[in-house]
């Protein structure tokens, strides 16, 4: 199974460490599943990371940006970004994670609402809600 996980599912897998996650983390690291991605979500990842706001939480959880972006690079495939897809988001920065699931007839994990908005559009990919925010 293919998977294309939205830069909040990463946060919640590698620096929150929701436990209703942990199944997830436990099939990525023992590569029961493929993590799709581009060079341009780990670049969103890192800026992400970079956030003020970000900072008391990666201290709390004993992590650096460096760690986390390691910790991406082990699990993670990354692929060459895919052509747009038919189903447009009304977010265009979520629009490239929908690309990459269309493309690769994956599982595109997302608690985003304007993601989740395009599940019954989405003909190939397969879109699910993640575990909801604390």
């Amino acid at each position: 199974m293919k998977l294309v996980l939205d830069t909040n599912i990463v946060l919640d897998l590698w620096v929150f460490r929701d436990q209703s996650a942990d199944s997830l983390r436990e099939s990525i690291a023992n590569r029961e599943v493929t993590w799709i991605t581009t060079a341009a979500m780990r670049e969103e990842l890192a800026c992400v990371l970079a956030y003020e706001q970000m900072i008391p939480r990666m201290k709390a959880a004993d992590l650096s940006a460096q760690q986390v972006l390691e910790t991406f690079d082990r699990h993670a495939k990354v692929v060459d970004a895919p052509s747009a897809a038919v189903v447009k988001c009304r977010d265009a920065d979520d629009q490239k994670f929908v690309d990459l699931a269309v493309a690769h007839d994956a599982t595109l994990l997302s608690k985003d609402a304007q993601v989740l908005a395009l599940r019954r559009k989405l003909s190939v990919a397969k879109t699910f809600s993640a575990p909801q925010p604390r």
